[in-house]
């Protein structure tokens, strides 16, 4: 197929673009950076520019994955993410209508689920988060346009028939976390592989699998994260006593975390569950909370990456 990669100079479309490409399709990416992966410099927030691309380029499929980030908060004022996030892809889905796009892959995220009581983790258990939870209220710029995006992709599946995945996406950003310090590090992104992280290459893996089930799902949303060891049951002892949870369901954890001089979360506030893909599009994160383990136990590089000096493209030609 051909198909439209918006986002291809950034951390996730680095990782996808070569995939889409061994997967036989021509890739055509889009991004305001330029970048290994990307033919074209321009934003989505450019109508022109898309509707000159979907006429030339005759694009069968659509990959959405660029935005502006939670962190661009700082950096962008509100009026540039509903530029990007929600203009951006209403250009898009309208041009995918009007020239015969026969598929839409949309990069969600699961931040837009996390309301401010969630965020403070205020609850007496941990909140369990998967597709039917809600009501929805997102805190922030980010998490209300990439909601917003989301009901324009619902709303031209209804409307038009366009098939539209969208994949509400755990972190996989490589980064340090921009408000959590303690811990720090690879030891909080070991830790969130427990209940709200993926790898990027299981993320660039999930945005294969939606594309190949778009015709046959039709419309679909999708939670993407490594599988929790987890279930709701445990949701109390998640809030008051993970550490020990932990441990019995992964002896070795204490003392492998205490050799590298890492600590176990105390508490857990909230779990993403990723079965709705497993059952309805075939799709599994191969790196989990085990393979962590797994990388300490053998003396391995970590199976995910942690890059405390990266800087988005985009910031590199402002």
């Amino acid at each position: 197929m051909r198909i439209l990669l918006t986002g291809s100079s950034g951390w996730l479309g680095r990782f996808l673009a070569p995939l889409l490409a061994g997967e036989g399709h021509a890739v055509i990416g889009l991004d305001v950076a330029p970048g290994a992966h990307t033919d074209v410099i321009g934003s989505v927030a450019d109508a022109a520019l898309v509707e000159r691309l979907f006429a030339e380029q005759r694009f069968e499929a659509v990959v959405h994955s660029g935005a502006l980030h939670k962190p661009d908060i700082a950096r962008y004022p509100a009026s540039a993410f509903v530029d990007v996030n929600v203009s951006g892809t209403l250009h898009l889905l309208e041009a995918a209508v009007r020239h015969g796009a026969g598929r839409f892959v949309f990069t969600s995220t699961t931040s837009l689920m996390i309301t401010r009581a969630i965020r403070e983790e205020a609850g007496a258990a941990a909140a369990w988060l998967d597709e039917t939870s809600g009501p929805l209220a997102p805190r922030n710029i980010y998490g209300v346009t990439k909601r917003s995006a989301e009901e324009l992709c619902r709303l031209w599946h209804d409307l038009h028939g366009l098939p539209v995945v969208v994949l509400r996406t755990a972190r996989f950003f490589p980064e340090d976390d921009d408000t959590l310090a303690v811990p720090s590090g690879e030891n909080l992104k070991a830790n969130e592989f427990l209940n709200r992280r993926l790898t990027v290459e299981d993320c660039a893996a999930a945005h294969i699998a939606a594309l190949e089930a778009a015709p046959r799902v039709g419309w679909g949303l999708y939670v993407v994260s490594a599988p929790p060891p987890f279930t709701p049951a445990d949701a109390a002892r998640l809030k008051h006593d993970a550490a020990a949870l932990i441990a019995e369901r992964f002896p070795e954890a204490p003392a492998l975390y205490a050799a590298r001089g890492w600590v176990l979360p105390e508490s857990i506030g909230r779990v993403y569950d990723p079965s709705a893909i497993e059952r309805n599009l075939g799709f599994r994160c191969r790196t989990d909370f085990a393979a962590v383990l797994a990388a300490l136990r053998e003396a391995r590089a970590m199976p995910f990456t942690h890059d405390p000096g990266y800087v988005p493209p985009k910031e590199m030609v402002r």
